[in-house]
């Protein structure tokens, strides 16, 4: 029933990179203009730059799935340049998130391109330092701000899990070597003020929303975590994916990347059809739907309970345990 929606149109797809590329551009270029009389200006515009990074991150997104031009190698490339810009080396991205896309959900098959998430008795099994180090990570200060920095900035650096193939640290070290260009660009024409007030807050926007776009997507209460052999595919890709149903304009700059639950039953659908899909067919327009609002608590759940099967607190994980 999807695959009628599955075809790009060369035309839109050049249509939708031009709309988010050109005002992205334009935005740095006016702060580093501005920085020149107001730092704070400079750091505004920057910030909400981050909105047309999102976006550009999710049209790499699309390169990475072959939906956003017929042409696979033209799709590849323009996601590569594009990875420069979102510090996200393409090729690795893209293994990593096929890996993510063919076992989500799957409790025997987590730990690359997903959040790492254990069951209460995995939790309790662990050691005090290791129960610390676990909460640490699940709090909302590292989750979406410590590490989407460290993410971004560092761990794309290297072909972290696919370390042993020369084709993806040909990615990373490409993509390292057009930051570099790029920063170098910035500082010669914009001095090291722009670095930090144009370069940096575009980037740490962007990167601390998309790591909310990729938590919320998948990281909710009723989501679904099965172990083979009850895991299967489309199972997972339906019921352990939300629609997160954002206002128009934020689905705008998110490229509709909250219909992620059809997006995952069908990764070939360009960013643009996605609506088509939910106009279409009513069932999956209600179907595992959040609004902004509601998708603030998914930042207090942290353990799955193979019990109930609900992603739960580590509150209510103390309250099950008593």
């Amino acid at each position: 029933m999807l695959a009628r929606y599955r075809e790009p149109s060369t035309a839109r797809s050049i249509f939708e990179l031009c709309v988010s590329m050109i005002p992205f551009v334009a935005l740095w270029v006016a702060a580093c203009w501005v920085a020149q009389y107001s730092y704070l200006g400079a750091f505004v515009i920057s910030a909400l730059n981050g909105g047309f990074l999102v976006r550009l991150f999710c049209i790499q997104h699309d390169c990475g799935h072959g939906s956003f031009l017929g042409n696979r190698t033209a799709s590849d490339w323009i996601g590569r340049i594009l990875g420069v810009v979102t510090l996200t080396p393409y090729d690795v991205w893209r293994r990593t998130h096929s890996i993510h896309h063919s076992h989500a959900g799957d409790l025997g098959r987590r730990g690359i391109g997903d959040v790492m998430t254990l069951t209460i008795e995995e939790y309790h099994q662990r050691s005090a330092w290791g129960r610390f180090l676990y909460r640490a990570y699940r709090h909302p200060l590292v989750l979406f701000g410590i590490g989407p920095a460290y993410l971004f900035f560092l761990e794309y650096r290297l072909p972290i899990g696919l370390m042993g193939q020369r084709k993806y640290w040909f990615s990373a070290m490409a993509t390292n070597a057009g930051i570099v260009a790029i920063l170098s660009i910035i500082v010669w024409f914009g001095g090291w003020q722009a670095l930090f007030l144009v370069f940096l807050p575009s980037t740490l926007v962007a990167a601390s929303v998309g790591v909310w776009l990729f938590y919320v997507q998948h990281q909710f209460e009723d989501t679904q975590w099965d172990s083979a052999p009850d895991w299967q595919v489309h199972e997972a890709a339906l019921h352990g994916s939300s629609h997160y149903d954002l206002p128009p304009i934020l689905r705008w700059f998110t490229a509709n990347i909250g219909i992620h639950h059809v997006h995952h039953l069908y990764a070939r659908i360009p960013f643009y059809r996605l609506t088509e899909v939910v106009r279409d067919h009513s069932e999956l327009a209600t179907h595992a739907r959040m609004s902004l609002m509601e998708s603030f608590k998914c930042a207090s759940l942290d353990l799955w309970d193979e019990k109930s099967r609900k992603l739960v607190s580590f509150a209510a994980a103390r309250r099950l345990a008593a």
